[in-house]
Order: C-alpha cells, then structure tokens, then sequence
C-alpha cells in the first residue's frame, strides 16, 4: 500500500472517530438537559475527546504488549 492511500485511510478513520464521538457528546447533553453547543464548539470537543481516546489505547496497548512479549519469553525460557 502507498504512503498517499495510507494517509488518506487514516484521515479516513479520524474524521470517523470525531463524528462518533460528536454523536455521543450530542446523546450525552441531551441525556443530562443540557444545551448542546454549536457545531464549531461540538467539533472542537470531539477532537479534544477523540485524540486524548487514542493516546490511552496507545499507552495501554504498548504495555499490553510488552507483557505478552514478557510472558512468550518466559515460556521459551522455561519460565512459569
């Protein structure tokens, strides 16, 4: 795959995940009776919301990672 279709798949995915995520915002101050805010200001949340959504699953999924790196060699090792 070229680098100009990886780019374009993954600005694909993002703007996926900001209206998704600015579905639920809008669901969620509905839910609570609060005013939603104008599209600009929904639009600037759900990025805010979505990146900072991206940065725990890449911490999380490098530690997940490195544990099942730990236990493989383990168990190539003899280990537990």
């Amino acid at each position: 795959m070229d680098k100009q279709t990886k780019e374009e798949l993954k600005k694909i995915a993002r703007n996926t995940e900001t209206r998704v995520t600015e579905s639920i915002l809008r669901w969620k101050y509905k839910k609570q009776g609060k005013p939603v805010p104008q599209n600009p200001e929904l639009q600037r949340q759900s990025r805010v919301i979505a990146d900072q959504a991206n940065q725990i699953i890449s911490r999380r999924g490098k530690s997940v990672w490195k544990e099942i790196k730990k236990a493989v060699l383990k168990k190539k090792t003899g280990g537990e």
